[in-house]
């Protein structure tokens, strides 16, 4: 984990990249933490939002675009290579081929957005030889949906973060104001009491 907060912290936005083309191959980042991590990234100003959501949507699309061509390449058997068959099984390939007999397209429309789902049914894509023009263009049409929600999700909480500290900030001034008022109130309290037994 030193190494994704370091990455990230001295490169944000390549750092952002790499990590959705690695969550593609099985890295324990998943997708969705990535893109919950730079809406709070943006809502904290470490990140500029255009930049940002440019970058994350090519991201996506080339980790998406690996996925398909890796399922393209190997065909079923892609079920035995050493890094896939973590994410396929074969029974998972069988039943996800089914499902793109039946629903076609509408698959990665639906499925995109379904965590666990996802790179399992971007390698079906390309393991049925789904056309890439067709794939590449249902890709640019989706992405966007699940990509905001999970920005918007990182972004509403790191604003609110920063509303807590906000608040946090005001208490610890109002406080250290109402200290000192009431340490005024004691001295004049204290210096009134020792006048009036001085007189008597």
């Amino acid at each position: 984990m030193s190494f994704i907060s370091n990455l990230v912290n001295q490169f944000p936005y390549s750092g952002l990249f790499i990590l959705l083309i690695l969550g593609a191959f099985g890295f324990p980042i998943p997708e969705d933490t990535t893109l919950i991590f730079c809406g709070f990234l943006i809502a904290t100003d470490v990140v500029m939002m255009l930049p940002a959501l440019l970058i994350v949507y090519a991201g996506l699309l080339i980790s998406d675009l690996i996925l398909f061509y890796f399922g393209k390449t190997y065909g079923p058997s892609i079920v035995n290579h050493k890094i896939f068959r973590k994410i396929i099984s074969p029974d998972k390939l069988l039943w996800v081929q089914r499902k793109f007999d039946k629903w076609g397209v509408l698959c990665i429309v639906i499925g995109r957005h379904i965590i666990g789902l996802r790179a399992q049914l971007l390698i079906s894509a390309g393991v049925m030889r789904m056309p890439v023009a067709k794939f590449i263009i249902t890709d640019l049409l989706t992405v966007p949906i699940s990509m905001l929600i999970m920005i918007g999700v990182g972004y509403v909480g790191g604003n609110s973060l920063q509303i807590v500290k906000k608040d946090i900030t005001r208490i610890e001034h109002l406080g250290v104001l109402l200290f000192i008022v009431l340490f005024a109130g004691y001295l004049l309290i204290k210096f009134f009491k020792s006048r009036k037994e001085s007189k008597n």
